[in-house]
């Protein structure tokens, strides 16, 4: 049996900007969706755990801290991929130096035929991803706009 749609929020909220993920399913919860709603869940980011928690879906939304210190975009800035139309930039979203990231998953889940009918991906650019709790300035400022460009692309789900 198929599920409607998953809104998943990966990180870690020990890891500042990180906590993106959580913290923004957090506050999506909070909201009023229509009838039926999404799930929402949080893992840490690591590729089976994706595939696994994704499987079943119709939709899913991804929501994740981009590393800004490997590309050029500003902390703060919001991104968004298709994720069956677009390649995920691995060296954005890299889970670790020995683990299965996001980009991974996401390419080895299109090699199996196993991506949901729609995958999208939203992050913000982050600036600290150092020990401790709470997001950065430019991050926890941009945080609204990431709220809403997720709520605006659930709202047109049949």
């Amino acid at each position: 049996m198929s599920k409607d749609g998953l809104i998943l929020g990966i990180g870690n909220r020990f890891r500042r900007d990180d906590g993106l993920g959580p913290l923004a399913v957090q506050a999506l919860q909070q909201r009023s969706w229509p009838i039926p709603a999404p799930d929402f869940a949080c893992c840490s980011g690591e590729g089976t755990q994706l595939m696994a928690a994704w499987q079943g879906y119709q939709w899913v939304l991804l929501i994740d801290a981009i590393a800004a210190g490997r590309s050029d975009h500003a902390a703060g800035q919001l991104l968004c991929w298709d994720a069956l139309t677009e390649t995920i930039p691995q060296e954005l979203f890299h889970y670790s130096s020995h683990a299965f990231g996001l980009a991974e998953a996401v390419e080895m889940a299109r090699a199996l035929g196993e991506l949901p009918p729609q995958l999208w991906i939203y992050g913000l650019s982050g600036a600290d991803f150092g020990a401790g709790e709470g997001l950065s300035e430019a991050v926890s400022a941009a945080l609204p706009l990431l709220l809403d460009a997720v709520c605006q692309r659930i709202r047109q789900q049949p």
